[in-house]
């Protein structure tokens, strides 16, 4: 049986291309295997030495890396049994690998850049928390899940503006029902929960960080008053800004 193609990109990383089994012999020592399904599906898999002969056979991209060359060059490993949405642009990565026509030798370096960037860039959305982990049920079809975790991350990034969920399910394509539900199934809080903790952390930061005033910072982080900043900060994080702050400076 015709297997994938296997490109030994160095000692401690393989990547395999195509439909059918894995060829073990390139697999490198104490390896931790990512199977990227068919890139149309978008979840990415963790997956075990045996399940590259069966399990593994309709995965168009599976990457092989050691175990210590993953503590090095990313100081993270992903939980041994996880499986994760694939956001739209690492699917597109994976499709990438795929669409390289050849086996010519410029052919296998192109493959081997693209499997390096579907790694590197897998591996640091898994270590930004930017990947939703399938877990359980919902009600959700992958295709909202995949704008639930678009709108999560817009929340991640634009916490600055004055996000509403209507403004953000917009944006994402979903109704408000939906988004709203997308939040509680996925995250467990709601999309004003969401922003609200993004701007606490970064005001916690700011408090470490910078000589800013509390109240400056309150304001840089979306409170229109001294007073509502100083509340919310201390529902979350048990003590006001203030005192946070004078605990950094006695250490």
């Amino acid at each position: 049986m015709t297997g994938k193609l296997s490109i030994r990109i160095s000692p401690e990383f393989t990547s395999f291309v195509g439909r059918g089994p894995c060829d073990p012999a390139f697999l490198p020592t104490d390896a931790l295997i990512l199977g990227f399904g068919d890139i149309g599906e978008p979840a990415v898999s963790m997956m075990f030495p045996g399940d590259l002969d069966g399990p593994a056979d309709d995965h168009l991209v599976v990457l092989a890396i050691s175990r210590a060359a993953c503590d090095r060059l990313f100081a993270y490993r992903p939980k041994a049994d996880g499986r994760w949405y694939l956001p739209a642009d690492l699917r597109g990565i994976g499709r990438a690998v795929v669409a390289v026509d050849g086996d010519g030798e410029a052919d296998d370096m192109l493959r081997a850049a693209r499997s390096q960037e579907l790694l590197c860039q897998t591996l640091s959305a898994l270590t930004a928390g930017r990947m939703v982990e399938v877990a359980g049920t919902t009600s959700l079809t992958e295709r909202d899940i995949t704008r639930v975790a678009a709108a999560h991350q817009l929340v991640n990034e634009r916490w600055q503006e004055k996000l509403t969920v209507g403004s953000v399910a917009r944006r994402c394509g979903l109704s408000k029902a939906k988004l709203t539900r997308g939040f509680r199934e996925l995250y467990q809080c709601s999309v004003a929960e969401a922003v609200s903790e993004r701007r606490l952390q970064r005001a916690r930061q700011l408090l470490a960080q910078s000589d800013l005033p509390i109240s400056s910072i309150g304001y840089n982080c979306g409170y229109m008053s001294n007073a509502s900043f100083t509340r919310a900060f201390a529902r979350r994080f048990g003590m006001a800004p203030t005192k946070m702050r004078d605990l950094k400076a006695a250490v």
